[in-house]
């Protein structure tokens, strides 16, 4: 039977890759933008198939609503995938309130509304599957990624809890953490003004992201096919390679770390001498 999705952030990169997915296979998708103009080649070939909706994830209201529809017009939802965000680089110094704040708004809070908005339904119906989309850097922190990963990194930890919570009512959680891939991600990535005395160190930074491969995104909507379509889907699994040549080395480095100072941990819980 096919699928009925929810998708955010459809109209480019991985998400526009998503919604092609499911279409192509005939499934039904509800795929939301800020701008749906660019959806207008899908509605072209696909035709009911697609419910394109304008909106604006940061607006809590706007979801909810967009939600409902989704739902009154499909019937069900199956997969609910929180793709909508962009990027924040700067040194931490650099970073703006304001720039963070709306980095948090869509990154963090935008994905929490949409997960609320959809449980109701997919608790009555006792399935359904969440799709949160972080990133490699949710994980691993580079210069000039701090707000943009602090936001992935509270993704993580909020997906963590609710999948604890939603698997007595059938409700599969599962976190893809993408690595770079040739998309518009950096063009559409905001930037913070820079400071002069981070201008040497920035340019060796930008030396070495420049040496990272970023990969054609082709494969991404197969794959996550084979993820929403496993009877036992993973609760993380990583888009791309480049992750795996990262994290594994930092998390041994970080066990390494906490058994390195253990005595003082427990010296920490065991009161004045």
């Amino acid at each position: 039977m096919s699928k009925v999705w929810f998708i955010t952030g459809s109209s480019r990169g991985l998400g526009r890759r998503f919604t092609e997915a499911a279409l192509s296979r005939g499934d039904k998708v509800t795929a939301t933008a800020r701008n749906t103009d660019t959806l207008a080649d899908l509605v072209a070939t696909h035709g009911d198939a697609i419910l394109p909706l304008t909106l604006d994830v940061t607006d809590k209201t706007a979801v909810t609503e967009s939600v409902q529809r989704a739902h009154e017009h499909f019937g069900r939802l199956d997969v609910v995938v929180n793709n909508a965000g962009y990027g924040l680089f700067g040194m931490v110094e650099e970073l703006t309130e304001d720039d963070v704040r709306a980095q948090f708004e869509t990154n963090l809070f935008g994905t929490l509304w949409v997960i609320q908005a959809t449980l109701p339904y997919l608790r009555d119906q006792g399935s359904g599957h969440i799709i949160n989309v972080s990133s490699l850097l949710g994980l691993a922190a580079f210069p000039t990624t701090g707000g943009y990963t602090a936001t992935k990194a509270a993704v993580e930890g909020l997906s963590d809890s609710l999948a604890q919570e939603v698997a007595a009512f059938g409700i599969k959680v599962t976190v893809v953490e993408p690595g770079p891939f040739g998309t518009e991600f950096n063009t559409s990535s905001a930037h913070s003004a820079p400071l002069s005395a981070y201008d040497s160190f920035r340019e060796t930074v930008n030396a070495s992201f420049a040496t990272v491969p970023n990969p054609d995104p082709a494969g991404v909507g197969p794959a996550l096919l084979k993820v929403v379509d496993a009877g036992a889907p993973p609760s993380r699994i990583f888009f791309g390679t480049f992750p795996l040549q990262i994290v594994p080395q930092l998390y041994a480095d970080r066990v390494e770390g906490w058994q390195e100072w253990a005595e003082l941990s427990a010296a920490a819980e065991a009161g004045p001498a």
